[in-house]
């Protein structure tokens, strides 16, 4: 396999980040593999710009205690037939409240990605904030989905796969996203008393939800061929149960507003048997080990393996690169760091020639950095995502976003990406050279063919729309 090693720096920083910023190619051109694996060797800080973030835990018991009051409100405006619908005014009150903090984490994480001389694991973060996807779609989540990232997926994505995933699986966000705070065991405490009160000549089982159960076998850990049944979904939602969320009303009110807690009055009792092993009953613990187990499941590695080359080489990555990561996450027992070294140290990974198209956030992210432009206001950070089609943190469903050039390169989405590039080039006008942009930018990545368009555009912001929408930069 021949490598072409005047064009690593480039592919360092465009397939690997978020496109290189200017002088970032001359840092990557000693060791362009080096320079990319010592972006993981640095202890974790937090950027600077969650500084002044709310937590999420913070955002979250306020939220509560504002769906309390306006729950009161609520049924105040019902007993008015003449008035608004108030379930829609008291979603316009959550989304009111919710927004600011929204806005602040997506502007932070935009700075931090256009900024960032680590853009190698500014790209992981994201692409586990994928994995783990939450939705602003839903309400509860506009104000939470940045504080999951921010507080359960930066602090260990050079870390252990078991720990990444008992973070974000017992952080409020994910809870509240798939309901967990509302799955009740049928033999716990509260659902004897419950199947107590109901009416019928026979009990009736209430209260267990298996959404989060589910998605961690599907989308977080094996995989929808994992090998798990219906079954494991069932009783591993029980295992579940009683991971909830503090603050609330009436019997849900104990714990501190808006940390995790495990209620014990909600947990089904008794020992379980997840994927033909059995668990102990032990409160919380046996989730845990339920969880310890998944993240140590050969078909977890796979799954992980899977999506980590489809994200960074190729839509349909080749059996070899796969079964490398698998074995490196097996092997290591799901060090992360371990995998990212086994990709970054493969070949085939560094050729030219098999350049993977950009999401629409991709796009953002390296076309701001070439230029070297960073908006000031909030509203300027945040709108490209919402006219390319990719709000932050709003996949639509747990699944998160899809990673293939097929779900992005429809005719109405180029136009856009067109239309933007134009709007993005006339604002920085004739500041910039076409020519030095794609030097910096893309190196020798850059045909002759975008070459000789760039250097006979009739303008340079002509000049700066051309090189945005060349193949070259188009994909990573």
């Amino acid at each position: 396999m021949t490598i072409d090693t005047a064009k690593q720096p480039a592919i360092a920083a465009s397939r690997f980040g978020f496109g290189a910023r200017p002088g970032e190619l001359d840092a990557a051109r000693a060791d362009p593999r080096g320079w990319l694996l010592a972006q993981l060797r640095t202890p974790y800080r937090a950027p600077a710009e969650l500084d002044a973030l709310a937590s999420g835990r913070e955002i979250l018991a306020s939220f509560l205690a504002a769906r309390a009051a306006r729950a009161a409100e609520k049924q105040a405006a019902a007993r008015e037939a003449s008035r608004d619908d108030p379930v829609k005014q008291l979603f316009a009150g959550i989304r009111q409240q919710l927004l600011p903090h929204y806005q602040a984490q997506a502007a932070a994480r935009t700075r931090i990605a256009l900024a960032s001389e680590s853009s190698f694991r500014e790209r992981l973060v994201h692409f586990w904030s994928n994995h783990f996807a939450v939705s602003i779609d839903k309400p509860i989540c506009l104000g939470t989905a940045g504080a999951l990232e921010n507080e359960a997926i930066r602090p260990r994505i050079d870390g252990r796969f078991a720990d990444l995933l008992l973070a974000v699986e017992t952080h409020p966000a994910m809870i509240t996203y798939l309901d967990n705070q509302r799955s009740m065991g049928p033999h716990s405490a509260l659902g004897e008393r419950a199947a107590r009160r109901a009416d019928g000549p026979a009990p009736v089982r209430l209260g267990l939800n298996e959404n989060l159960a589910r998605e961690i076998l599907e989308l977080h850990t094996l995989g929808v061929d994992g090998g798990y049944t219906q079954a494991d979904v069932t009783t591993f939602a029980a295992v579940i149960t009683g991971w909830s969320i503090g603050g609330g009303e009436g019997r849900y009110a104990d714990g501190e507003p808006g940390a995790f807690v495990f209620r014990d009055a909600l947990h089904e009792p008794g020992s379980k048997t997840v994927l033909g092993r059995r668990y102990a009953d032990a409160d919380m613990a046996q989730g845990k080990a339920v969880l310890r187990d998944l993240a140590a499941h050969p078909a977890t590695a796979r799954h992980i393996a899977m999506k980590l080359a489809r994200h960074f080489v190729a839509d349909e990555p080749p059996a070899e690169l796969v079964e490398r990561l698998a074995s490196a996450f097996r092997t290591s027992e799901g060090h992360l760091p371990t995998v990212y070294t086994a990709l970054v140290n493969w070949d085939g990974a560094w050729q030219s020639d098999t350049l993977k198209f950009k999401q629409p956030h991709e796009f953002i992210y390296s076309s701001l950095r070439a230029l070297d432009v960073t908006p000031r206001e909030p509203k300027a950070l945040l709108a490209p995502f919402e006219v390319l089609g990719q709000r932050h943190w709003s996949p639509g469903s747990p699944a998160g976003w899809p990673d293939r050039q097929a779900d992005w390169d429809g005719a109405d989405a180029l136009m856009q990406r067109i239309e933007w590039s134009v709007a993005l080039a006339d604002r920085v006008g004739d500041s910039h050279s076409a020519l030095a942009t794609a030097d910096a930018a893309l190196g020798p990545l850059a045909s002759t063919q975008t070459r000789k368009a760039l250097a006979s555009a009739s303008s340079g912001s002509q000049g700066l729309a051309l090189l945005l929408m060349s193949p070259e930069f188009q994909r990573r």
